[in-house]
């Protein structure tokens, strides 16, 4: 294993004493890069999925690019249900679709037990092929979906505004829910590790639909199974970061589910998690990813803003509070990570 030539962001995430604040940008592999967009030309969504190369090619073109300190996996969260025997469709600007949805026990059924490990094999071998070509450089993450949110795409079909069908699902047929999240959990667990035995750092758990739940919902269909995951993780010491996006009430509770990080969305107040969650977890985030689009001066000052916000000491690794947009400038990026880089020390005294 080649020793970390940058190993800030997984000593922020054990909230470890650092000389600055680490940063890395949800979605970083992405089409806001020329160079992304460069190599998308010669192959759909999915393809550069599957394929190593070219998922190792675009992990690795922010690290060049605009300097972050770790890498993701260029990698999508419906390749679970995809293996578990779902046809997935991916359609540029209008996102993922299942054509046949689950909405019934006989739909349940058909879906296929998984071994993560043989039937993911060619995003266990872009992580390994991307831990070589990194070379140390910075640490690299793996990544899921949480079983709630893959559940609500599996349900919806796609993307939805009402989530009216995996909601039926959870009031009228409960037990149907329960069985599908309890076989994504365990299928995750073993993705999970499996991402850690071929290389990956550290594991974010993506939960983009946790706060489309009310709290007690929320605590039985996603967070007890993210509990479960966690705590099924087969690790030494990489962190494990849970992202529940939306997600305000109960944050005492969230923390205590076993992730190092908690990631916040942009409508948080970092200080005022701090405050709630103590020393805990570290925290991630949280900038408004459209003040992307604003001039350098306001880049500057919101990033300033933001880090103020989480005050001093360590435990924060900076980050958007969502997907960097496609039609940001790259350059409004790079200004960004360079502000951060250059201005955080003044947080770690």
């Amino acid at each position: 294993m080649n020793k970390l030539q940058n190993d800030l962001f997984i000593k922020a995430c054990k909230k470890e004493k650092i000389e600055r604040t680490p940063i890395w940008i949800m979605r970083q592999a992405g089409r806001y890069l020329p160079e992304y967009r460069k190599v998308r030309e010669n192959a759909d969504f999915l393809t550069m999925c599957k394929t190593p190369e070219l998922a190792s090619e675009v992990t690795i073109q922010p690290i060049d690019i605009i300097g972050v300190d770790a890498a993701i996996i260029f990698s999508d969260i419906l390749v679970i249900p995809e293996a578990m025997g779902m046809h997935l469709e991916m359609y540029e600007g209008k996102g993922p679709v299942f054509p046949s949805p689950i909405r019934t026990e006989e739909d349940a059924n058909s879906l296929k037990e998984i071994d993560p490990v043989t039937d993911l094999k060619y995003v266990m071998d872009a992580v390994s092929m991307t831990k070589r070509e990194l070379n140390g450089r910075v640490p690299l993450i793996g990544f899921s979906g949480s079983p709630w949110t893959l559940l609500t795409y599996m349900v919806e079909g796609g993307g939805s505004k009402s989530f009216s069908n995996v909601k039926k699902m959870i009031f009228n047929n409960p037990s149907l829910a329960h069985k599908i999240l309890d076989r994504l959990s365990s299928a995750i667990s073993v993705y999970l590790s499996a991402k850690i035995e071929a290389g990956a750092n550290a594991v974010q758990i993506f939960d983009t639909w946790g706060g489309i739940l009310a709290q007690d919902d929320y605590q039985e269909f996603s967070l007890q199974y993210v509990e479960k995951i966690i705590s099924n993780i087969k690790r030494v010491d990489e962190p494990v970061i849970y992202f529940p996006k939306g997600v305000h009430a109960n944050l005492e509770k969230v923390a205590k589910c076993g992730a190092d990080v908690l990631g916040l969305d942009w409508t948080m107040d970092l200080g005022e998690v701090r405050k709630v969650v103590g020393d805990k977890v570290a925290l991630q985030g949280n900038m408004d990813p459209t003040v992307l689009y604003g001039n350098e001066d306001i880049i500057k000052e919101r990033a300033l803003k933001t880090m103020k916000s989480y005050g001093n000491g360590s435990g924060h690794i900076f980050n958007l509070g969502h997907g960097i947009l496609p039609d940001v400038p790259p350059a409004n990026a790079k200004t960004l990570v360079d502000f951060v880089k250059e201005n955080s020390s003044q947080f770690h005294i």
